[in-house]
């Protein structure tokens, strides 16, 4: 592997400062101590590929053997410089020999790693809390470490974050019905500043690039799944034209008015979508929490049984309203009325002589519908 390849987890100057994801930690201890078990050596530091591709190399802050089928690996997060709540985690992970098992990894949950207890989440309920993501990054890991090992024997991999039941209490996880600790998260495996002023401008020059090389639509997305989606259904469009926003929705608007953008796209789902109905400037969860009632009364414009409009009202997340309308077949026509909703309230919030196209996409980064804003009554 040449270095150019490799980042060395090391800080560097505060202010615009990346990090590293709960789920990247995780699976990092999970190889090292897969690795331990492979060579019977601990390593002092190990090399891991985040879910974006990329090669990283994280200290090993503890590794050591509990019997002669197990080994125990610790890597403490950092978060760069985004306040987040599990900054300085210990990412705890315990890998286990299955003799006989050939090929077999269970994945499971320990202390301070929250157990999911309601619908909604995309998770199994009374499962850990470790994202689809993280749960392949952490099992591509461990297979690459693992080699011979898996075509005699499997392998239990128990993720646990001392600590992470206090640090939940700084999260909404309880509300969503996560409860005990932390979720395991991360898309791509990088913490990016979302809540500093340096991400923000990041936005705006990232506008202004696009407006520099030509374009005169820009493609507003919440995060890297929504932007693959939109690039897909709009590959006419250069990559400059493809801004991740993140949640900084009014500074993104504002600066593709500013610089007179004739044609604004938003790719979202169902969560950022809410969101931008309720015209908040900043979408990040802990912001504000998803109107229920929109969703709710959304659900009654297209047909939904009163029985499931007071479910969706009284659920704590915007996936649940969405995924009972799919069970309905009635997906299409919910996405779209939260759609034109957005429209409404982001053109009224943000005036300006721009067309506005929102795009929508389920939690697979699939596309549900595509809504212009003169389909808005």
């Amino acid at each position: 592997m040449s270095e150019e390849k490799i980042r060395k987890s090391v800080p560097k100057k505060r202010g615009n400062r990346t990090g590293f994801t709960t789920g990247a930690c995780a699976a990092a201890a999970a190889k090292a101590a897969t690795m331990a078990l492979v060579t019977g050596e601990p390593p002092s530091e190990i090399e891991c590929r985040l879910p974006n591709g990329q090669i990283v190399r994280f200290p090993v802050h503890e590794a050591r053997f509990l019997d002669a089928d197990a080994c125990r690996a610790v890597v403490v997060k950092d978060a760069g410089d985004d306040p987040d709540a599990t900054h300085g985690a210990h990412l705890t992970v315990e890998v286990r020999r299955l003799p006989g098992r050939a090929g077999v990894i269970e994945l499971r949950g320990g202390e301070g790693v929250g157990v999911v207890t309601k619908p909604g989440l995309g998770l199994e309920v009374g499962g850990p809390a470790i994202n689809p993501v993280p749960r392949r990054n952490i099992t591509e890991n461990v297979q690459a470490a693992a080699g011979e090992l898996l075509r005699t024997d499997g392998l239990e991999v128990r993720v646990s974050v001392p600590g992470g039941e206090e640090m939940a209490k700084k999260t909404l996880n309880a509300r969503l019905g996560i409860l005990g600790g932390i979720s395991i998260l991360g898309t791509t495996g990088i913490v990016r500043p979302y809540s500093t002023a340096a991400f923000r401008a990041s936005v705006v020059q990232a506008v202004d690039v696009a407006v520099a090389q030509g374009c005169e639509a820009v493609v507003f997305t919440t995060g890297g799944r929504t932007e693959k989606f939109a690039m897909r259904q709009l590959p006419q469009l250069p990559e400059a034209a493809f801004v991740q926003m993140g949640d900084f929705v009014k500074a993104a608007f504002r600066a593709a008015i500013a610089r007179r953008v004739r044609h604004i796209y938003v790719g979202a789902m169902i969560g950022k979508l809410t969101k931008m109905c309720q015209g908040l400037a900043v979408t990040h969860a802990w912001k504000a929490e998803v109107d229920r009632d929109l969703l709710a009364e959304a659900a009654r414009e297209v047909g939904a049984p009163e029985a499931v409009v007071e479910e969706i009202r009284a659920a704590e997340t915007a996936r649940f309203g969405a995924e009972r309308l799919a069970e309905l077949g009635l997906a299409v026509p919910f996405h779209r009325a939260v759609a034109q909703r957005a429209i409404r309230r982001l053109k009224a919030d943000h005036p300006g002589e721009y067309r506005l196209t929102v795009l929508v996409c389920d939690f697979e980064g699939q596309a549900i519908c595509r809504v212009e804003e003169d389909e808005c009554p």
